[in-house]
């Protein structure tokens, strides 16, 4: 299986010039790419009528389509861009200077580029269109597939035609990769450098404990057979304020000045909300680590909800911040399931865990529900759990965690 490690690197002031040039050269690629993209696909508009197109289209599901000499002629004089024709044509226009960077560095970036047109066009509505990318942007990075742990230290594919100094670079993460390397991603923010490394490690299995539990996810926290786990720490509450804080100062500056995006101010103010924006992304990774590996140590079978991340009613502050969370945290249990061979069980998402009695079973419906303000019928609180048919009373996440354990048997 693949695992992602993310571990910061420390350059020597050459290869921070390196990395920087590789950075620039990528975003150059990318720009590029897109240009001549974006060529291709418009003298196919101009190139090809409207009737041919549509039964292009239309050979891709039905192959007994066919098409005359005439119009085979128009495809081939007017493809469609693809991965493989840019690619090709960027290659060929390859400039002396291109070639102390590594071939692969191009065709990565053209890749990328090609995933995120079909992510664009298989899903329009949510997915943003490919543009072009700024040297102005915070964050810039690049990937290749050809580097090397040597020692514990990382070792890029040095160019034949590059004859400046080259040298490993040093770096520091959580655990150190351990496995065959397939990818590494190097982002540069804030002159920070934080390398993505993706290695093939085999199955290793925790010892068997054949106990169970059940995790009821709540705004902010996890509910088990054990007790409580916050998700909600006194640093990420400061770090969520200090969000919205720069995002006033934002709104403001955009308000007033028209011209803001050459706004020295504007632009450090941003550097500083982008900056807290990974903080607390690894604060919440760092909790979620620790938290799914604990399971997976003390339990066989863990038992989770389908949660609707985005109809989880939360306060203002920082919410959307807040909601990725719920999202990675089913990632990581489902990659730690088979890292670690154990089970993973996800409920229905449909499955009345909160209204369900744990004893008799009885599920409440209508004016009984319990709701965020608990239930004005009867008058019980949010947290309180009173079953009206055989009398059970209890706390309401604890009754969730008992009917998730049910749900498994």
């Amino acid at each position: 299986m693949r695992l992602n490690y993310q571990v910061q690197l420390y350059p020597n002031k050459t290869m921070k010039t390196v990395l920087d040039s590789l950075c620039d050269y990528r975003r150059y690629c990318w720009n590029q790419g897109l240009e001549l993209w974006n060529t291709l696909y418009d003298a196919r508009l101009i190139g090809l009528s409207t009737e041919l197109r549509v039964k292009i289209k239309a050979s891709l599901t039905d192959k007994t389509i066919e098409f005359s000499e005439e119009e085979q002629a128009l495809r081939a004089l007017f493809p469609a861009p693809s991965e493989r024709i840019v690619r090709d044509e960027l290659v060929a226009q390859k400039a002396d200077w291109q070639y102390k960077f590594s071939a692969r560095t191009l065709q990565l970036t053209i890749k990328d580029l090609a995933n995120a047109w079909n992510l664009f066009f298989s899903n329009p509505k949510t997915a943003n269109k490919p543009g072009f990318q700024s040297r102005k942007k915070l964050k810039q990075g690049f990937k290749t597939d050809r580097a090397r742990i040597i020692n514990g230290r990382l070792v890029l594919d040095k160019p034949h035609a590059y004859k400046g100094e080259w040298s490993s670079i040093q770096f520091k993460g959580a655990n150190t990769p351990d496995g065959e390397l397939k990818l590494c991603t190097v982002t540069r923010v804030k002159g920070r450098y934080i390398a993505t490394i993706t290695v093939d490690v085999e199955t290793v299995a925790f010892p068997k404990t054949g106990e169970k539990t059940a995790v009821d996810a709540n705004v902010d926290h996890f509910d088990t057979t054990e007790g409580q786990m916050s998700l909600k720490p006194e640093l990420l509450d400061c770090l969520y304020e200090r969000v919205r804080t720069y995002q006033r100062q934002l709104a403001r500056k955009r308000k007033v000045n028209k011209n803001y995006r050459h706004s020295k101010g504007y632009q450090a103010t941003r550097a500083k909300l982008q900056a807290t924006y990974e903080r607390i992304r690894n604060i919440q990774n760092d909790l979620l680590h620790k938290f799914t590996t604990d399971l997976y140590c003390k339990f066989d079978i863990v038992v989770i909800e389908d949660l609707d991340v985005k109809s989880m009613q939360m306060k203002k502050k920082a919410k959307n911040l807040h909601r990725s969370l719920f999202g990675r945290f089913r990632q990581f249990m489902e990659y730690k399931s088979e890292k670690f061979g154990k089970t993973l069980i996800v409920a229905d998402r449909f499955y009345p865990s909160t209204q369900r009695c744990s004893v008799c079973g009885h599920v409440k419906t209508g004016d009984e529900k319990i709701t965020l303000s608990g239930n004005v019928k009867h008058g019980t609180k949010h947290h309180e759990y009173v079953c009206y048919e055989c009398g059970y009373e209890g706390d309401r996440d604890h009754n969730a965690v008992l009917n998730l354990l049910a749900y498994s048997e």
